[in-house]
């Protein structure tokens, strides 16, 4: 019998399929005399062999008679699969209330992460660079970084928090930010849980962005760390490996269709060192499969 979290998984490749991101086109490669048509899953690096060979066979898993149609747009690809991953997470996590009760939130962000308590103070910050051209030189714009989603929670009121016992009152505790406090408190704003940065595919070079972003959740806080993770549908260890391998940037990498790639790559690149590589990522724990996230976002 099909687990919860294993029927979300399923939906969430039907809608990759139904949105149009999911899919297969003709598309043109090399220069010159060697320019030439190939069919590839919209995932591959159609100019790579091996990436065309992989994405192929994960698609043929999980979607056997993909029609070829016109590829999205790589900004409207990205868009959609960024929402296919909100609505999976937002099946998944908020279904784990039992485990990690709170009044969660999963959205698409709509502006940056001074809306938020451990970041609020930047807030305070891009006000100051309006007004003053050295402080803005000074500090640039990357402190403002806008992550793909976001997991969020709310306060507690006193009446929840004391709801088996009087825990709090009128003289202690009252600087958490957990607490929703009273008349006459700081203001509160929700409590950042969780980054998600979302890549259906990837270069090495574009790894860099999820680890500078990264960098600036850890560096730029006021308070605990949000989990960062990142979601992708990159087909390649090598390119996964530019971006997995390493700690202290990222929480974890998890790919939208793990298994899938590990039955993949015996058939995509026999003999060849894909395998070994998949096999390093995972046992070093550095890469997961998308229904590994929910429950490590529960942690």
């Amino acid at each position: 019998m099909l687990s919860s979290i294993g029927k979300a998984r399923q939906a969430f490749h039907a809608d990759l399929i139904s949105r149009g991101v999911l899919v297969q086109s003709r598309k043109l490669v090399g220069k010159g005399e060697r320019r030439r048509e190939v069919t590839a899953a919209a995932n591959a690096d159609a100019g790579n062999k091996l990436s065309r060979e992989i994405a192929g066979e994960i698609l043929l898993q999980l979607h056997p008679t993909a029609p070829i149609e016109i590829q999205l747009s790589p900004q409207r690809q990205g868009s959609e699969f960024e929402r296919a991953v909100q609505s999976f997470l937002a099946a998944t996590f908020l279904s784990l209330n039992h485990i990690r009760p709170g009044n969660w939130q999963v959205m698409r962000t709509e502006s940056d992460i001074s809306k938020f308590d451990q970041y609020h103070h930047l807030a305070d910050l891009k006000r100051m660079a309006a007004r003053n051209a050295e402080v803005a030189a000074l500090l640039g714009g990357d402190y403002l970084i806008k992550p793909d989603i976001l997991v969020f929670r709310g306060q507690l009121t006193d009446s929840e928090i004391n709801q088996f016992e009087a825990l709090v009152g009128s003289e202690h505790a009252l600087l958490s930010p957990l607490r929703e406090g009273g008349e006459g408190s700081p203001q509160r704003y929700p409590l950042l849980h969780a980054c998600v940065s979302c890549k259906w595919s990837m270069r090495s070079d574009r790894a860099q962005n999820s680890r500078s972003e990264s960098l600036t959740l850890v560096r730029a806080r006021k308070g605990r760390v949000p989990h960062i993770v990142v979601v992708t549908a990159e087909p390649t260890p090598r390119r996964l490996e530019s971006l997995a391998l390493g700690t202290g940037d990222l929480d974890c990498v998890y790919h939208f269709a793990l298994n899938e790639l590990q039955a993949a790559l015996p058939v995509a690149d026999p003999g060849g060192t894909s395998v070994a590589k998949l096999k390093t990522l995972v046992e070093s724990r550095r890469l997961r499969d998308i229904s590994d996230l929910p429950l490590d976002l529960a942690i």
